[in-house]
C-alpha cells in the first residue's frame, strides 16, 4: 500500500508538471543586424516570461533566403504559427492562403492604434501588423553643405530636381570622395523596389497603376519612368555613383558625399559623425518627394494550431510599452503615435523626429497587391540590367512583359 501510494503521488507531481508546462510556439524572423537581433530575442524572452501558457521558439533566417524558405515552408505544411514578412508580400500570402486574417482576432482599439504603414491589407482586411516603421532620408555632413553653399532642405522645401545636381557638381568638384553620391545600388534584397521606386515615383512613374492594380504597361516603362533610368545611368557614367559598391560602409568610411539610406544605419552614422550628421529630405524630382513606407510585420500562418498564442504575441508587441523598449534601436521608431511620444529622440522637438515626420509626409506603400512579388522581382532585374548597360526601355519593357505574364497564368489574382 504504502509503495503505491509513493507511485501515486509520483506520478501526479510528474502529470501536473507536464500539464503546466507551456506550450512551444513556432516563430520565424528574418536575420537581421546584431543590435537589432539581440533586442528582438530579448523581446521574445520577455513575453515567454510575462505569462506561463505559451514559450515562442524563434528562428532566424538569412533575410536574402527569407522569402523563399517561406514558400517552401507553406507548400510542404510546415510553416510555425509565427511568421514575419515583409508588408508589400502580405497580399500575395493572404491570396495564397498562407496567412490567416488578424482583424477578429486582434482587438479592434489595438489595431485602430497603429497607424496606415503598420498594417498589412488584402480585399479589405488585415493580414499583418508591424509594431516598427523606418525612414528613408539622405545623410551627409553639415560641414560638407556649409563648405559647398548649399542650402539646406527642409521638409517643407526639399531640394528640387536642378538643386540636387547642383549639390552633386559641388560635391564632385571638391575631389575628397570617390563618388560624390550612393544608392546602396549592390543590395539585392528588396531595397531596389523599396528605396528606387520612390525616387522614380517622384518622376512621375510608377510600379503598376493603383486605379485597378492590373495595369502596368504604358506605367512602369511611361516616359517618366525611361527618365528615371536614364538618370540612373547617367549617375554611373559621369561619375556620380558607382553602380557596383563592394559594401555599405561608403559614407562612414569617407569615400561617399551623400548617402541615400533608411534610418536603421542612423546609428552607425551617428557614431560615425557625432552633430556633424545632417539627415535630410528626399529630393523633390517634379511630383513630390516620396519615400518607401511599410516594413516588417507580424502574420499568422493559416495552418497555426494555437490562434491565442500568435494573438497573445502580437498584442503584447503591439503594446505602446513593447513599441517604445524596441524602439531604442535607433533608426526604428513605433506605429502607434503613443508609443512615439515615450521616446525622447521621437517625440515633438526630439534630435530625431524628422524621420518621423519625413514617413507621414512623404511615405507610399508599395502596390498592395498579390502581384507584387512578381513586380519586385521584374523591378529589380530592370534596374540591374540599366546599371549594367541595356537601354531603360528595353529593360522596363521586359519587366512589364514578365509581370504580365505573371497576371495572365494567374488569371488576374482574381480570389480563389
Amino acid at each position: 500500500m504504502k509503495l503505491s501510494l509513493i507511485v501515486l503521488i509520483v506520478l501526479g507531481v510528474f502529470s501536473n508538471t507536464l500539464m503546466s508546462a507551456p506550450q512551444e510556439i513556432g516563430l520565424w524572423r528574418h536575420q537581421a543586424s546584431d543590435i537589432e537581433t539581440k533586442a528582438a530575442l530579448e523581446e521574445i524572452t520577455r513575453f515567454n516570461e510575462s505569462q506561463s501558457q505559451w514559450k515562442i521558439v524563434p528562428d532566424l533566417i538569412p533575410e536574402a533566403s527569407y522569402t523563399q524558405s517561406i514558400r517552401a515552408a507553406a507548400q510542404a505544411e510546415l510553416l510555425p504559427c509565427i511568421i514575419e514578412i515583409d508588408q508589400p508580400l502580405g497580399p500575395n500570402f493572404a491570396w495564397s492562403g498562407v496567412i490567416h486574417p488578424l482583424d477578429g482576432l486582434i482587438d479592434d482599439a489595438l489595431l485602430a492604434s497603429i497607424n496606415r504603414s503598420g498594417k498589412g491589407t488584402y480585399e479589405g482586411r488585415v493580414y499583418s501588423v508591424g509594431a516598427l516603421d523606418v525612414s528613408l532620408a539622405l545623410f551627409t555632413r553639415k560641414s560638407l553643405l556649409k563648405r559647398i553653399g548649399a542650402r539646406y532642405p527642409t521638409i517643407d522645401q526639399p531640394w528640387n530636381k536642378t538643386e540636387f545636381m547642383d549639390v552633386l557638381d559641388a560635391v564632385k568638384s571638391t575631389g575628397d570622395y570617390q563618388y560624390p553620391f550612393d544608392m546602396r545600388a549592390q543590395d539585392v534584397t528588396e531595397w531596389i523596389p523599396y528605396a528606387w521606386g520612390p525616387f522614380m515615383a517622384s518622376w512621375g512613374a510608377d510600379l503598376i497603376d493603383r486605379t485597378d492594380y492590373l495595369t502596368v504597361d504604358g506605367v512602369l516603362n511611361s516616359a517618366e519612368a525611361i527618365q528615371f533610368g536614364q538618370w540612373i545611368q547617367h549617375l554611373v557614367e559621369d561619375g556620380y555613383m558607382n553602380a557596383h559598391p563592394k559594401n555599405d560602409n561608403g559614407f562612414e568610411n569617407g569615400d561617399i558625399g551623400i548617402q541615400y539610406g533608411g534610418s536603421w544605419a542612423l546609428s552607425r552614422y551617428y557614431s560615425s559623425f557625432k552633430d556633424d550628421l545632417a539627415v535630410l529630405p528626399v529630393p523633390d524630382f517634379g511630383h513630390g518627394s516620396i519615400i518607401g513606407g511599410g516594413s516588417w510585420h507580424w502574420a499568422m500562418a493559416e495552418t497555426c494550431a494555437h490562434p491565442e498564442a500568435a494573438k497573445a504575441f502580437i498584442t503584447f508587441l503591439m503594446t505602446a510599452k513593447e513599441q517604445a523598449i524596441m524602439s531604442q534601436v535607433i533608426g526604428i521608431f513605433p506605429t502607434n503615435s503613443d508609443a512615439t511620444a515615450l521616446i525622447e529622440s521621437y517625440s515633438k522637438g526630439g534630435q530625431w523626429r524628422m524621420l518621423v515626420d519625413f514617413s507621414k509626409r512623404f511615405s507610399k506603400l508599395r502596390p498592395e497587391t498579390p502581384a507584387y512579388a512578381e513586380i519586385s522581382s521584374s523591378y529589380k532585374r530592370a534596374m540591374s540590367n540599366i546599371l549594367n548597360g541595356m537601354p531603360p526601355r528595353l529593360a522596363l519593357d521586359l519587366a512589364v512583359d514578365n509581370i504580365q505574364a505573371a497576371f495572365e497564368r494567374n488569371k488576374n489574382y482574381a480570389s480563389p
